[in-house]
């Protein structure tokens, strides 16, 4: 299924002339006069930093109008079929919890199916699957060998060869669900007429320390910024834990690409490409864990990375063509620029201003998106959260967070010179889950 995938070849050379480009970006202004260098910087801050203000200030009434809570009373519904669908991979400490959340789902259980793939675990997880599926029939246990290849995408297309549900519910082993909670999303699905949706991430363990804490405000933030593109006509990207899809669209788009890091940001391309839309429901959330260390983050934060710098790569040209809207190629172009090129130049700004010994040339516009970032943390961290309490956004909570985002001004420019320079070995590394933290 996932042959007919783009593969990523020559991803080597598309990031190096990425480098190359933004490089030039970098250095170019310091070659203009003192007072003219900070023209190419103000002119973006004000092009990039006005869309996405216009992104975190969109009104999402329109949103709000397609949840229906009280829906599930209505006896003549028609219930679609869904099938529940895990890739776990060594989650001994959470499996077994997943496994009695998903049974306690109220939906109609001749409508719904489990589908748990154990993917070549190391650990207990294995044996746990054994006990339960003897306790719990009802459930599907899919065994893979370690060396199966493809990673959670392989995992996933081992299960979409034998599921026959109308929907797919993608699930990570940590996830926590309201029991409504699929009830609500698919009813959200089916009004707005979406092809897929992605549940709002929130973390579960944000009381751990400062990193989860500001984790929980970013998941908060990114799904601001979601919605926003969403209702702007723009872009919106599947965030994996809790992405609901469509059989036949995600069938007809090939599957699951074994050919990248991140299943669901290049997934989020070949849906838009297909001309198939999707949705953002705020509430009820996915609960997650956020990673507790700096070693971990730096880790998950490389895959993020390299995976969205992959998709681009790989679909550039359908990207840029008829394809697509002039909405969304805006769209697109603006979110690239001040995700992946920003930090990158920014990067190569800091340094020939050091050598030159001169002031650096794209602070106005860094100021803007780093703003812009800030507004979204405290705009998300307001909106009622079903889930975990979201952090309150004080000053001092605010500005710990902007500086946190700094965090990709390091870890863009060290990926994408490892794409570069080094043959890629795809290598899935997942995040470990300790199950410790309950709803």
């Amino acid at each position: 299924m996932a042959a007919a995938l783009v593969t990523g070849d020559k991803r080597r050379g598309k990031t190096a002339l990425f480098l190359i480009a933004c490089g030039w970006a970098g250095v170019a202004p310091h070659w203009l006069e003192a007072g003219r260098s900070l023209i190419p910087a103000i002119t973006l801050a004000f092009l990039l930093g006005g869309y996405g203000l216009r992104t975190v200030l969109h009104d999402r009434k329109k949103l709000a109008s397609f949840q229906q809570e009280d829906l599930h009373d209505d006896p003549n519904i028609s219930w679609p079929k869904v099938d529940i669908v895990v890739a776990a991979r060594d989650e001994e400490a959470v499996i077994e919890l997943l496994v009695q959340r998903l049974l306690a789902l109220r939906y109609p259980k001749e409508k719904v199916a489990i589908w748990i793939i154990d993917d070549g675990s190391q650990d207990l997880t294995p044996l746990i699957l054994d006990d339960l599926k003897k306790r719990f029939p009802e459930i599907n246990v899919i065994n893979r060998l370690q060396t199966a290849g493809g990673g959670k995408s392989g995992a996933l297309n081992t299960a979409l060869e034998q599921v026959h549900g109308d929907w797919l519910l993608i699930l990570d082993a940590d996830a926590q669900l309201q029991k409504d909670l699929l009830e609500r999303l698919v009813l959200f699905a089916e009004k707005g007429q979406w092809s897929a949706v992605q549940l709002r991430k929130a973390v579960i363990n944000s009381g751990q320390n400062s990193l989860t804490k500001v984790q929980a405000m970013e998941m908060a933030m990114d799904a601001v910024i979601q919605q926003g593109r969403l209702v702007g006509g723009g872009v919106v990207e599947l965030r994996g834990n809790g992405q609901l899809l469509k059989r036949d669209v995600l069938q007809a788009c090939g599957g699951f690409n074994e050919a990248t890091v991140t299943d669901d940001l290049d997934l989020s391309f070949r849906f838009l490409m297909a001309g198939a839309l999707i949705g953002v429901l705020w509430n009820p959330p996915v609960q997650e864990e956020a990673v507790e260390t700096l070693p971990a983050l730096w880790k998950q934060r490389q895959r993020w990375a390299e995976g969205g710098l992959q998709r681009f790569f790989d679909y550039w040209p359908a990207l840029t063509s008829n394809k697509l809207n002039l909405t969304q190629r805006r769209d697109l172009l603006c979110f690239f620029l001040l995700q992946y090129c920003l930090p990158v130049v920014s990067f190569v700004d800091i340094i020939i201003s050091f050598i030159t010994r001169t002031y650096p040339a794209y602070w106005p516009l860094s100021i803007v998106a780093f703003s812009i970032s800030g507004l979204a943390f405290w705009r998300g961290c307001q909106i009622l959260s079903e889930g975990p309490d979201l952090p309150k956004p004080k000053v001092g909570s605010l500005i710990f967070a902007i500086t946190y985002l700094s965090h990709w001004f390091i870890v863009i420019p060290w990926v994408s010179l490892k794409m570069a320079i080094f043959p890629k070995k795809l290598i899935w590394a997942k995040t470990i889950h300790r199950g410790s933290h309950e709803q």
